[in-house]
């Protein structure tokens, strides 16, 4: 399989689509993504999806789309959008700039045929969700319509002139007095089940919660890697490998320098490297979310 997703179907030129978005700036990233395609780590498939699932659940659900829907996740912005079809838009996450036509908009809106949206840089996180009623209807790989940036599976990175094909709406829009954004905390949080090998580690509990990090530059939607704390193993464990085994979203791997990375959506599905521990699922949205240099603590559990 190819490393990223290059393929561009047809129904970017597909007479027959009707409903439709025109894709004129991106932004640094704006990908495609649903609730992903778990279960296939058999074949080596990630699981993928959206990062911030609650961001991009909620933006479907406020333009009446079933939660599963594909929607928009767009990095830092920059995202410009025209309507060819009357459809509902709604844009979640951290607190972003919506425009319509150059005029501030508060979410969920209308855009009319030939309206433009532009979303402007998120303050408070990375990732911004943009659903459109009736879901975008791309192709699906697995059962789903994500793009996984590991495999190669799913539709490719937008660029500027793709056209978007959007379904017919089927649900009512969910209105809201106010639009609470994302914000992620000055410093996280963790929690972090321990295992299944802790036990390569002197006190694995207390280096984790001693430990200090912050979150690196190099962190992409496989994985947040932090710089700090070094993470020492018992030393019968020292220069010793592991066996590839299975990997699940959040498991906290420990390379050979120490400094640990909690794997995102696109992860790997084997690693040869010791997982320490396990971040609980309600703490991998703000994760997503999570900028360099965000701090960063964690707080192990048994």
């Amino acid at each position: 399989m190819s490393p990223t997703p290059t393929s561009r179907e047809s129904y970017a030129q597909d007479p027959r689509v009707q409903r439709s978005l025109t894709v004129l700036r991106t932004g640094p990233q704006t990908l495609v993504q649903d609730l992903g395609r778990p279960g296939h780590a058999h074949l080596g498939v990630p699981p993928s999806g959206a990062l911030d699932t609650r961001s991009a659940t909620l933006a479907n659900r406020l333009v009446g789309n079933p939660e599963d829907a594909a929607c928009l996740e767009v990095l830092l912005g920059g995202l410009s959008l025209r309507a060819n079809a009357s459809c509902t838009v709604a844009v979640t996450g951290p607190a972003t700039p919506a425009l319509v036509n150059g005029v501030p908009r508060d979410s969920p809106l209308h855009l009319a045929p030939g309206d433009t949206l532009t979303l402007g840089t998120p303050t408070g996180g990375l990732r911004s969700y943009v659903a459109v009623s009736g879901g975008i209807t791309v192709p699906a790989d697995l059962g789903s319509r994500s793009t996984d940036l590991l495999s190669g599976l799913g539709p490719a990175p937008l660029r500027p002139d793709d056209e978007l094909p959007l379904g017919d709406p089927t649900g009512v829009p969910v209105g809201v007095d106010v639009l609470v954004p994302t914000q992620v905390p000055d410093e996280l949080r963790v929690p972090v089940v321990l295992g299944p090998r802790d036990d390569w580690f002197d006190d694995p509990a207390r280096q984790l919660r001693d430990g200090r990090w912050t979150v690196s530059d190099r962190s992409n939607r496989v994985g947040i890697r932090l710089a700090g704390t070094a993470l020492d193993r018992t030393a019968c464990r020292v220069g010793q490998e592991l066996p590839s085994e299975g990997l699940v979203t959040g498991a906290v791997q420990v390379p050979t320098d120490g400094r640990p990375v909690v794997f995102l959506a696109d992860h790997p599905t084997t690693g040869g490297y010791p997982v320490i521990g396990v971040v609980a699922a309600h703490v991998l949205p703000l994760l997503g979310q999570a900028g360099p240099g965000t701090r960063l603590r964690f707080d192990p559990r048994t």
